[in-house]
């Protein structure tokens, strides 16, 4: 097998998410050549040809449709490549038929490459990152999922809104699963080192219960808001799928809400979900030592447990 490379990565799924982080990767200029990948062959060749159409304004690279064998020298793979959640259909239906996309693409993965690093994107990511996981082999450092990453920008996003201050310097994270029982941790949420509580009393804002709960409830129901609106999420989750492989490619050793394997920490185990964690040209560096209250960290033990749950209903 070829050495993998970080000036290269490969789509697997060119749907409207797979084709908008290629999109936003391709104006990153954050490798020198993607290939894309899914079971429609015209879909990959069309996207690479339209976003390559771009290149003249941005940076050179090499784009274009390929296959499995074109994996050999990938340094990062990311997985978009998955069934929508459909009217009526349950989580769990969404869970089976997805892990058996997984169960045709992971082997083939693993057959041409087997030391790059595997995002997937997804969705239910936190399930399928552990699909992954098991199907691969990988190390459990060379697996995550995009996470909490998308959910954690739109918190920022909302609290910049709401506070009238650049969301950059907005510091809090979603934790947990990337779903319904995902956690606002606002205890150490803050405004560049200023608690989030003190930082909305100086803006006028005292009512916290009734605000933390509005926005942390508008930060879950932005996807299902966004779907109703528009049929499908694409941009924020492209932005997110570069702002990690940035971290990975640069080894920046950056701190994002990624979905891991945990084993032990916080009291759980055995679960891929999101924490803050270090990432860098290893994927998984290291999860952060970050502070919950004891009604996060009791949050946190029931969004795990909803996991679990899934993952054993599904067989997993």
């Amino acid at each position: 097998m070829a050495t993998p490379d970080f000036r290269k990565a490969a789509m697997i799924g060119c749907g409207f998410v797979g084709s908008a982080s290629v999109y936003s990767l391709m104006q990153g200029s954050v490798f020198s050549e993607i290939v894309l990948i899914d079971a429609n062959k015209d879909k990959a060749e069309g996207e690479a040809l339209d976003i390559s159409h771009g290149l003249p304004f941005a940076k050179p690279m090499k784009i274009y449709a390929g296959d499995y064998p074109d994996l050999a020298d990938a340094g990062l793979i990311i997985i978009s490549a998955g069934a929508a959640q459909k009217p009526g259909e349950t989580r769990l239906d969404l869970v089976k038929k997805n892990t058996a996309i997984f169960k045709s693409i992971i082997p083939e993965i693993v057959k041409y490459n087997k030391d790059a690093i595997l995002l997937v994107v997804a969705n239910p990511v936190d399930i399928l990152t552990q699909v992954a996981l098991k199907l691969s082999g990988y190390p459990k450092n060379r697996v995550l999922g995009s996470g909490t990453t998308l959910d954690s920008a739109r918190f920022k996003y909302l609290l910049g809104e709401h506070l009238g201050v650049d969301a950059r310097s907005v510091h809090a994270f979603i934790i947990g699963e990337h779903g319904d029982s995902e956690i606002a941790a606002w205890s150490s949420a803050n405004v560049s080192g200023v608690p989030i509580h003190k930082f909305c009393e100086m803006r006028g804002y005292t009512d916290h219960d009734a605000e933390t709960t509005r926005i942390a409830e508008e930060v879950k129901n932005s996807a299902y808001e966004i779907i109703k609106k528009k049929g499908a999420t694409y941009y924020g989750i492209g932005m997110s799928v570069r702002r990690i492989c940035e971290a990975i490619v640069r080894d920046e050793k950056s701190i994002l809400p990624v979905s891991s394997y945990i084993e032990g920490k916080y009291g759980i185990d055995g679960v891929c979900l999101s924490m803050p964690t270090i990432v860098g040209a290893d994927g998984i560096d290291e999860l952060i030592p970050y502070e919950l209250s004891d009604e996060e960290l009791a949050e946190l033990h029931k969004s795990a447990d909803t996991l679990k749950a899934v993952l054993k209903d599904a067989g997993v």
